[in-house]
């Protein structure tokens, strides 16, 4: 008979209370715990002690609490796989709820794994409301399903990232860091396939603005084309974007506030007609599939109009800053900071 992989799981947060859900469906397992569950406190001013939920003494004996370096997810990463012990750790994050069998099934995978393979990916199901058409929001976050390598549901050989130093801390949010460490794997002569396990990510609630933040993975872009290449989106199956678009509307709607103050008028008027249109035609491009009601369009119309600079903006900074990556040596794992007993919160 087989044995069956050694796992552990490694879950970086931020104390959303979300953690609660995702430690409780992993207290529901119909299988035995896995070895260990490293959760990372990665918290700027952690205060209170993380609120893990109440336990079952078998999981609840097996949970270790570290202190994450509190510079984004593949940071708070490394800190918790350095914890880690066995053969294989399987990445999630703190806001997936794991079904039953997921363990199980995880397992399975990881057993079917020969020695070339360093990884295996979950399968993510991302639930939309039922009865309209989904938001721009709840688009974005359905991405997740077709994403390859996300770590929203991820495991990884432990000899492999020790291999490739873990995760790129140069990425400081949950954007690309997975795609590179993905690109590195595969680069160095190993296979990473999907498995059979799935889990689910709701979506969480987010203000009207979140479409603009997220435009500042533009300059995680330009560290990948820095580090991987112009070609690795196609290695990646990364989707190409409208990048180009929102540089071509930015640049008129900067000639026209240029033309304005040197008092070419219809210079001015051809740009900011130009801005108007394309900012119209992103706006219906994301209205359009969407339930399209009042509360939504204005919210499209407002962050639509906003998108193209921030975009511009972030991609032309990374540009500066990412000039010289492929000089700088390889990413080394975080120090991790082990929580007395008497941080850690009840269980």
């Amino acid at each position: 008979m087989t044995r069956a992989p050694r796992v552990d799981v490694v879950v970086p947060t931020v104390g959303r209370s979300s953690l609660r859900a995702l430690l409780a469906s992993l207290d529901a397992q119909d299988a035995p715990a896995p070895e260990a569950v490293v959760v990372v406190d990665d918290r700027a001013e952690p205060g209170d002690p993380l609120e893990l939920g109440e336990l079952s003494p078998e999981l609840g004996a097996r949970v270790r609490v570290v202190r994450g370096p509190a510079s984004g997810p593949a940071a708070a990463r490394n800190a918790g796989w350095a914890e880690a012990a066995s053969e294989w750790v399987a990445f999630v994050d703190d806001d997936v709820v794991l079904p039953r069998d997921w363990l199980r099934r995880l397992r399975a995978d990881l057993a079917a794994c020969d020695d070339g393979v360093a990884g295996s990916q979950g399968r993510v199901r991302v639930p939309l409301p039922e009865g309209r058409r989904p938001t721009d929001w709840e688009r974005n976050v359905k991405g997740l399903e077709d994403a390859a390598w996300a770590t929203a549901d991820m495991a990884y050989r432990r000899c492999v990232l020790e291999q490739l130093g873990g995760f790129d801390e140069r990425f400081h949010r949950a954007y690309r860091e997975d795609a590179d460490l993905a690109l590195r794997a595969l680069a160095a002569g190993y296979r990473l396939v999907r498995g059979r396990r799935r889990a689910t990510h709701p979506v969480r609630p987010a203000d009207p603005w979140v479409s603009v933040r997220l435009q500042a993975g533009n300059g995680d872009d330009a560290l990948m084309a820095g580090v991987h290449g112009s070609d690795w989106r196609r290695r990646a199956g990364a989707p190409a974007g409208r990048r180009p678009v929102h540089v071509a509307v930015t640049a008129c709607g900067v000639a026209a506030l240029a033309a304005a103050a040197l008092g070419r008028r219809r210079v001015a008027a051809t740009g900011a007609a130009l801005w108007g249109a394309g900012v119209a035609e992103l706006a219906w491009a994301r209205i359009a599939p969407g339930p399209r009601s009042r509360d939504e369009v204005a919210r499209m119309v407002a962050t639509s109009a906003l998108i193209p600079a921030a975009a511009t903006w972030s991609w032309l900074a990374g540009l500066v800053r990412h000039r010289n990556e492929r000089l700088l040596p390889p990413p080394r794992p975080a120090r991790t900071v082990r929580l007395p007993d008497d941080e850690v919160a009840a269980r």
